[in-house]
């Protein structure tokens, strides 16, 4: 597996890393933890560095399980989590957003016991607080980094102008936002500003959530625990519509023989050598696919071709129910 540095910074990490919170939540009931822990060393064993999760995963379970499978090679790998969100103390269910120094710092010292690490590789505000100035945010994080216990601030989701702001006061290494061929806005403002600040980039959903994958249809049916059931993009109507562009995609994948979760990753892989993608699996099959992603070559005149088609392809639906969409872009 190649290689790439997020950004100017000096975080080298596999070309394709690992998204690991559908093994916990987020699509349908958690997955069994021995299969998993296996998964994510099998995805070592494989070349892969980089590996993602959140406190707000499970919650809390997912940075247990990463931390469990990763044991065996630390040092060896980069673990990125995220701070952000506050937790009712009897449910343990999301209660909103939290940011507040105070809060990030106990966020930190509770990761790193679950991550059984010594430092986290990299920490992201996983949504903007709007009651937080994003310089305390970035101060905070500065501070946690100063003490040996961050290596590297990342932002996730956020706006350009929050990305300028935290960056002037502790560099942003890695932005994580979705990006796909069917999710393209980033491409309008927020990598123009990622290149100019050389900060790396790395895709979540580069699969759009599974769709391009070929693999759902108008009748697939979601467990009921599956956030893609909320999600307007998924509605039986818009699948149907959005076929359109899974077809391309097989089209052009048959031609490159490659599958077309590959194409989608390879095409993220084309359009930066800065660009980090995470596509999340709990099937081996499927791990061992996406990885076969980076040896799929696409020259500049098939990303503009297979960019050019695209565009012609009105994607139906909002990738965000309205409530989670006023998170994202601040």
């Amino acid at each position: 597996m190649q290689k790439r540095k997020l950004g100017k910074s000096n975080l080298e990490v596999s070309a394709i890393g690992l998204g690991c919170m559908g093994m916990s939540f987020g699509y349908g009931p958690p997955a069994d933890e021995k299969e998993m822990i296996a998964l994510i060393r099998k995805a070592v064993e494989l070349g892969v560095t980089f590996f993602d999760t959140a406190e707000v995963y499970g919650p809390f379970t997912n940075e247990e399980l990463v931390g469990k499978a990763l044991a065996p090679f630390r040092g060896k790998v980069v673990i990125a989590t995220k701070f952000g969100f506050k937790f009712d103390p009897e449910t343990r269910k999301q209660a909103g957003l939290d940011s507040r120094p105070e809060h990030i710092k106990e966020v930190a010292e509770a990761s790193l016991k679950r991550l059984k690490v010594d430092a986290i590789d990299l920490f992201y505000q996983h949504r903007v607080d709007p009651e937080v100035p994003i310089e305390d945010v970035a101060g905070a994080v500065k501070e946690l980094i100063h003490q040996g216990k961050v290596k590297h601030f990342g932002l996730s989701e956020a706006g350009v102008q929050t990305i300028r702001r935290a960056h002037k006061v502790q560099p942003v290494t890695a932005l994580q936002s979705e990006y796909s061929l069917w999710w393209r806005e980033p491409e309008a403002e927020v990598i123009p500003t990622l290149e100019e600040l050389g900060i790396g980039f790395v895709p979540f959903s580069p699969l759009g959530k599974g769709f391009l994958t070929g693999t759902i249809s108008k009748d697939t049916q979601f467990d009921k625990t599956d956030f893609r059931n909320i999600v307007p993009r998924f509605t039986p109507e818009n699948r149907k519509a959005n076929q359109a562009m899974v077809e391309l995609i097989e089209n052009f994948a048959k031609e490159k023989k490659a599958t077309p979760a590959q194409i989608a990753i390879a095409w993220l892989l084309a359009r930066k050598p800065w660009i980090v993608p995470i596509p999340g699996t709990t099937k081996l099959h499927r791990l061992e696919e996406n990885i076969g992603a980076a040896a799929v070559e696409l020259t500049p005149a098939e990303v503009g071709h297979l960019e050019a088609a695209a565009s012609e392809i009105a994607v139906q639906g909002a990738r965000y129910p309205e409530q989670l969409q006023k998170l994202v872009g601040r």
